[in-house]
C-alpha cells in the first residue's frame, strides 16, 4: 500500500494511516465540542447568584468581607426591600387576622354566656330581675330594654360561665310581677361599659335610677327637641348629654329624671319617632355627671 505523508513529512504504513484518520477525526471532534462549551461559557455572566456554592451564603463566619466582594445589583436591591415590605405587610395582616379571631372567639364567648329574656313586666327593675337569675349563677350584667313591639320589656343577662346561662334556660315560664317571662339562648353579646362611667359612689347609683339611655337619634333633632319631647311624655328632665360623631349616622343620649318613674315611663318610649327615626330607650348604666368647667385665666 502506498504510504501517507503527514504535515510533518513522516511516513506510516496504511493500517497506521487508517487509524491515525480515525484518531484525528476524533481529535478534531474532542476541539470542536470544547470550543463549543468555551464558546457557551463565555457568554454567562461569571458573577450570577449559581457560580457561587450554597454554603457561601449560610457561612456565617464571612459576613461582611465576603459581602464587600459581590457586586450589588439595584434591581436585586429593588427586590429585596419589596420582598421586606411585602413580608412587613403579610405580618401585619396576619396580626389584624390574629386579632381579629381573637375578638370573635371573646365575642362568641360572651354570646354563650348570655340569655335573652323577654315579657318583662314594666314595674320590674334591673336589680330585680339580676336578682332572680343570680340563683342560677354569678350574673356579670344584666340589660333591660324597651320593646317597641310590646307594652313589655325585655333584657340581656349575662353569667360569668356557660353553666349559669344553661341553668337559666331552665326558669323559663317563671312569674315575674305580673306576667310569667320567657327565656332564650341569645344571639348576641352585651356590650361592655368602660368602667370608668360606672357610678363611683351610692349618689351616682341614685342618679342611674333615673337616667334613660337613647339611640337612634335623627341628627337634625336638637337637644332642645329631646328634652321637650321626653318632658312631655314622661316628666321633668334635670339634665341631658346629646353626644354625636361624624361616623355614625345618628345620635345618642343620655336623659336624667327628676323621678325614677319618669325614667321607668321612659322605656315606654322605644319605638316612638322623633325626627324621622325610631328611637331605643334602655335604662342607663352610668350617671350623667355634671360637666367641669375650665377656670377662666385673667
Amino acid at each position: 500500500m502506498a504510504a501517507v505523508v503527514d504535515n510533518s513529512g513522516e511516513a506510516v504504513d496504511a493500517v497506521k494511516n487508517n487509524d491515525l484518520v480515525v484518531e484525528t477525526a476524533k481529535s478534531e471532534s474532542k476541539e470542536f465540542n470544547v470550543q463549543n462549551l468555551v464558546d457557551m461559557f463565555t457568554k454567562l455572566n461569571p458573577l450570577a447568584k449559581e457560580f457561587f456554592p450554597s454554603s457561601y451564603y449560610h457561612d456565617q463566619t464571612q459576613k461582611t468581607d465576603d459581602l464587600d466582594q459581590i457586586p450589588v445589583n439595584n434591581q436585586s436591591a429593588g427586590d429585596e426591600n419589596f420582598s421586606n415590605k411585602r413580608g412587613k405587610s403579610n405580618f401585619n395582616q396576619g396580626r389584624r387576622r390574629l386579632n381579629g379571631r381573637a375578638f370573635q372567639a371573646q365575642r362568641d364567648d360572651g354570646i354563650r354566656r348570655t340569655v335573652y329574656v323577654s315579657d318583662i313586666d314594666l314595674t320590674i327593675t334591673e336589680e330585680q330581675l339580676a336578682g332572680l337569675f343570680s340563683n342560677c349563677g354569678q350574673v356579670v350584667d344584666c340589660r333591660v330594654c324597651g320593646d317597641p313591639h310590646s307594652v313589655l320589656r325585655f333584657a340581656f343577662v349575662e353569667f360569668a360561665n356557660e353553666d349559669g346561662a344553661r341553668a337559666a334556660l331552665n326558669i323559663d315560664g317563671t312569674m315575674l310581677g305580673f306576667y310569667p317571662i320567657r327565656v332564650l339562648p341569645s344571639k348576641t353579646a352585651i356590650l361592655p361599659v368602660n368602667p370608668t362611667f360606672l357610678p363611683r359612689s351610692e349618689d351616682e347609683r341614685e342618679m342611674c335610677t333615673r337616667t334613660v339611655y337613647c339611640t337612634n337619634i335623627d341628627k337634625k333633632v336638637s337637644q332642645a327637641e329631646v328634652k321637650n319631647f321626653f318632658e312631655s311624655t314622661c316628666g321633668e328632665v334635670t339634665r341631658l348629654r346629646l353626644l354625636g360623631d361624624q361616623v355614625h349616622s345618628t345620635r345618642i343620649a343620655f336623659v336624667e329624671f327628676a323621678m325614677a318613674e319618669s325614667a321607668i315611663l321612659a322605656l315606654n318610649c322605644s319605638g316612638m319617632v322623633l325626627g324621622t327615626q325610631p328611637i331605643r330607650v334602655s335604662p342607663s348604666k352610668t350617671p350623667v355627671r355634671p360637666q367641669v368647667m375650665c377656670p377662666t385665666l385673667h
